[in-house]
C-alpha cells in the first residue's frame, strides 16, 4: 500500500505538470521542478517493468559478476589513498550492513579535477546495473537545480517531497549533491531528517539510502596539510585520515561560501566521513593522460604525454608540485594532440 501510494504521488504531480503556467507564471517554474517531473516520469516507467531497485541478494549477485569497487578505484583513481581506503570501507561495510542505524553520508572534498565526480560514478555502478543513468540515482547541481536564493523555501519543499517519494519506490536510493560550495546557505538542512537515527519518517525508512555530496570546500586545508608533509620531507602517503578530516569538517562549517555553512548535518555528527581529496601532482597527471589515451584504443606517445602534462599549470608558483586543475582539461587536450 505504501508503495502504490508513492506512486500515485509522483503520478498525480506529473497529472499537473500542464497546470503549472496556469496556476503561476511561467518564470517561476524553477529548473528543480522540470527536473524532478521529468525524473519522476521515469521512475514510473522503472516500476512499469524496468530494472528492479537493488536487495541485498542482489548486491551480492553483482559484485560477483563485476569488477568490485576497490579494483576500478586501484585502476583508474590517482594520489588518492585515503579516498581508495575510506570509500571502499564505507560504502560495503553500510551495504553489508543488514541493520543500519542511519544512511550513508559521505562528504567528497578537493580541487577541481581530483576524482571526485569520478568516484561518486564508480559508487554508482558498484551498487546499480545502469550506473548513473539508473533510475534509482538522483543528480542534484546546486547551480543548475537550486539557481535562485530567494526560492529557497520552495527548493526545500520540493527536495523533500523527492527524497521522500523516490525512497518509497526504492529504499536503497543514491542521492548525489555536486557544487555544495555553491548551495544556498540552509537549503542542504532541510534533508536533515532523512540523514538522522530514525527508524522510519511518516512510515518511511531511509536507512538503506546513500547520500553523496560533493565540493571545493575545503580544499585550501587539505593543500596545507599535503603541503606541510612535503616540506618536511614526508610521502603524501604518510597522510592519514585523522590527521585531515577533524580540521576538514571544521573548515567546511565555518566556510561561509559552502552549503554546509553552520548546517546541522555537521553539528549533529550526521555526516559519516569526510573524504579529503588530495591535489595531484605532476606524476598523476601524466598517468590520468596514459589511461584517457589508452582508452580511447591509441597507442601511448611518449614526447606528447610528457608535452601534455607539462602544458599544465602547478601550484604553489614557486615550488609547483600540484596541478590547480587536477586532471580536469587532460580530455580536451588529447583531442589537440591526436587525430580522433
Amino acid at each position: 500500500m505504501k508503495l502504490r501510494r508513492s506512486v500515485l504521488r509522483v503520478a498525480l504531480g506529473l497529472a499537473l505538470l500542464p497546470l503549472l503556467p496556469l496556476l503561476r507564471p511561467a518564470s517561476a517554474v524553477e529548473p528543480i521542478s522540470l527536473g524532478l517531473a521529468i525524473a519522476g516520469a521515469a521512475a514510473s516507467a522503472a516500476e512499469a517493468g524496468g530494472t528492479p531497485c537493488p536487495s541485498a541478494s542482489s548486491l551480492l549477485m553483482v559484485w560477483s559478476l563485476r569488477p568490485a569497487l576497490q579494483e576500478n578505484l586501484n585502476r583508474k583513481l590517482f594520489g588518492q589513498h585515503l579516498v581508495n581506503k575510506v570509500v571502499v570501507k564505507a560504502v560495503k561495510g553500510f551495504l553489508n550492513n543488514t541493520n543500519a542505524k542511519k544512511p550513508l553520508a559521505l562528504s567528497l572534498h578537493g580541487w577541481t579535477g581530483t576524482g571526485k565526480n569520478f568516484v561518486s560514478k564508480m559508487i554508482a555502478e558498484s551498487i546499480y546495473k545502469r550506473g548513473l543513468q539508473s533510475n534509482y540515482v538522483h543528480q542534484f547541481v546546486a547551480t543548475l537545480h537550486f539557481p535562485h536564493a530567494h526560492s529557497i523555501n520552495l527548493y526545500k519543499d520540493q527536495l523533500q517531497s523527492w527524497i521522500r517519494g523516490n525512497v518509497s519506490i526504492c529504499p536503497r536510493s543514491l542521492f548525489i549533491f555536486d557544487e555544495m560550495d555553491k548551495m544556498h546557505a540552509g537549503l542542504i538542512d532541510s534533508i536533515k531528517p532523512f540523514l538522522d537515527y530514525y527508524e522510519l519518517l511518516d512510515g518511511v525508512s531511509y536507512r538503506q539510502a546513500i547520500f553523496i555530496f560533493l565540493s571545493n570546500a575545503g580544499a585550501e586545508k587539505i593543500t596545507e596539510v599535503t603541503l606541510d608533509f612535503w616540506r618536511n620531507g614526508r610521502t603524501r602517503e604518510d597522510i592519514q585520515l585523522a590527521d585531515v578530516q577533524n580540521a576538514l569538517s571544521v573548515s567546511v562549517f565555518n566556510n561561509k561560501n559552502s552549503g554546509f555553512w553552520h548546517s546541522t548535518l555537521i553539528d549533529r555528527n550526521l555526516i559519516d566521513y569526510f573524504v579529503p581529496f588530495l591535489p595531484l601532482e605532476y606524476k598523476h597527471v601524466k598517468m590520468c593522460i596514459r589511461v584517457e589515451i589508452e582508452s580511447r584504443g591509441y597507442a601511448v606517445d611518449e614526447d606528447i604525454l610528457t608535452r601534455i602534462a607539462n602544458e599544465m599549470t602547478y601550484f604553489p608558483r614557486e615550488e609547483r608540485i600540484y596541478s590547480d586543475k587536477g586532471c580536469k582539461t587532460v580530455d580536451a587536450k588529447l583531442d589537440y594532440y591526436y587525430d580522433f
